[in-house]
């Protein structure tokens, strides 16, 4: 299905069905990647076909890496003609699940795993958000742990759902998420990394969160700033005290935080950002020259 510059395949047929005995639909039972694509290009996909790739492991999930590869092949071939995206910067969302199914959880006899593909246009966010920062709160929706499911980016979301349902108006971009023992592990769409002493700090997510591809990029070329990294436990107080904080996703890139808020009744806490955003800017500066070059 093709319309108002966005195409939607299911198994590499133009579609805007699925079968209402899909698993992915019943019980969350599947995956999901979201690339952003410049220049028919993308430039983060070998961090997201080894994480869906890992993901479909974990699940047991058989995943037709050439008919994927195929299909967006197909798609950024479709590039600007009728109907289609015509801009330079595009989106891709990859939804993979185990296929229809009979009833019950068992998922013995779901052999055929659907693979949805949404292609559309990139709407550019706010240049406010990269320069001058954003408003970010800390949410009362906690991430329950799980190591089975830590890392990977399931179709189960509902913990985001509720977090992002706490606030409506456009004054934070994001909210972070802590887990039951207090530990700050994402936000609802991204992951944040803080900058303490010159050195970059991002969360342990053995038991919970989503690894960002993003995240992982910025991690692996660190180094050409000279920053130290260190992956932990971070608690709020020391998220609170960081010397500047950061969220990042593999679609808007990096964007500093110049304010951050816990309302919560316990807390009541506010830090703001105003000498400036370096390791910010520099890690912004990286990710327009080796992803996303003009």
């Amino acid at each position: 299905m093709s319309s108002n510059g966005s195409t939607v395949l299911v198994n590499g047929i133009e579609s805007s069905s699925i079968s209402v005995n899909d698993r992915g639909l019943s019980y969350g039972d599947g995956l999901f990647e979201t690339l952003r694509v410049r220049n028919n290009k993308i430039p983060l996909w070998d961090y997201h076909r080894a994480r869906l790739i890992s993901g479909c492991r974990r699940l047991g999930i058989h995943l037709d890496l050439q008919a994927l590869n195929t299909e967006i092949q197909q798609l950024l071939d479709s590039v600007g003609t009728t109907g289609r995206p015509v801009s330079a910067d595009q989106l891709i969302k990859i939804v993979i699940t185990r296929g229809p199914g009979k009833r019950g959880y068992s998922s013995v006899g779901a052999n055929t795993p659907t693979r949805i593909l949404f292609h559309s246009e990139y709407t550019v966010p706010a240049q406010t958000n990269f320069y001058s920062g954003v408003a970010v709160r800390i949410c009362s929706t906690r991430l329950a742990t799980n190591p089975q499911l830590a890392g990977i980016k399931h179709l189960n979301r509902l913990e985001q759902v509720l977090a992002r349902s706490e606030w409506s108006d456009n004054l934070y971009a994001e909210g972070l998420m802590c887990d039951f023992d207090g530990n700050v592990v994402d936000g609802t769409m991204s992951n944040f990394l803080l900058v303490r002493d010159g050195q970059l700090f991002a969360a342990d997510m053995k038991d919970a969160g989503v690894e960002g591809v993003m995240r992982s990029f910025l991690f692996d070329h660190a180094e050409r700033l000279k920053l130290a990294r260190q992956i932990k436990a971070v608690t709020l107080t020391e998220l609170f005290d960081a010397d500047e904080l950061l969220i990042c996703n593999s679609v808007f890139g990096v964007w500093p935080v110049r304010l951050l808020v816990d309302d919560s009744p316990d807390h009541q806490r506010r830090q703001e950002w105003s000498n400036g955003y370096p390791i910010a800017t520099s890690l912004q500066s990286m990710v327009r020259t080796e992803l996303f070059p003009q």
